[in-house]
């Protein structure tokens, strides 16, 4: 309640935080269609701050523990395509609840009317384990460039129990044989880790072309961009 109050329904607030990014350097943002982050972000806009923007296409509003993946496979992924193709959008990503429902049909066409487009195209998944295994099986590899995966050192929120140092090569392994373009998320593991341990274990990593860091407060994003410069 209090996120929902403080950031979710105050576009000033998450146009501070975008606007402190900025200055400390990002130079782009994942978006999805949410009128109020798209608020925010035509308000950090008007101030200067305008980033390269990573879209994720066919975002629903599902449970995330349990989610419904007939209805996250119902989301208006050609309304946002058609949005986002009015913004510097190098790159569009499909949801991770319709990549994961494995309807490799639907996530073929989605990926190709984005490359119909001037943005080329990605896949974002929940159990990059799995999904990892799946996509040489079931997709034209030509079709994306980008991956974007759930990756920490704890494992965290990945479908992996345990991950010792053989879970890593192996699914190293798994990610390079892809041959695409990497990009990491929930680095900070939601939370559990601190910015340095994060960028500690990112330091060894050389399999990771970029990352993703989610930040709610102005003072996170001074301290955490401030401390990833030092990496």
């Amino acid at each position: 309640m209090l996120y929902k109050r403080d950031l979710y329904d105050n576009p000033q607030a998450i146009a501070e935080v975008i606007v402190e990014s900025y200055n400390q350097g990002v130079r782009a943002i994942n978006l999805f269609n949410d009128a109020q982050l798209l608020k925010a972000y035509d308000i950090a806009c008007e101030q200067g701050c305008e980033m390269k923007v990573i879209a994720t296409i066919g975002k629903s509003d599902v449970d995330y523990l349990n989610p419904n993946y007939e209805i996250a496979k119902e989301a208006d992924w050609e309304g946002d395509i058609d949005l986002f193709s009015n913004y510097d959008c190098p790159l569009m990503l499909v949801d991770e609840f319709i990549v994961d429902a494995y309807d490799w049909r639907l996530t073929s066409k989605i990926l190709s009317s984005i490359n119909d487009t001037d943005s080329i195209s990605g896949l974002i998944t929940s159990f990059p384990l799995r999904t990892t295994e799946l996509i040489p099986e079931n997709l034209e590899m030509d079709l994306f460039d980008f991956y974007m995966v759930p990756f920490n050192a704890i494992s965290y929120m990945m479908d992996i129990t345990a991950f010792n140092v053989a879970q890593r090569e192996e699914f190293k392994q798994k990610l390079i044989s892809l041959n695409k373009k990497v990009i990491a998320s929930r680095i900070l593991a939601c939370g559990v880790l601190k910015p340095k341990e994060a960028f500690e274990f990112y330091k060894k990593i050389d399999y990771i072309d970029l990352i993703s860091i989610g930040v709610a407060k102005v003072e996170e994003a001074r301290e955490d961009f401030t401390l990833l410069k030092e990496y």
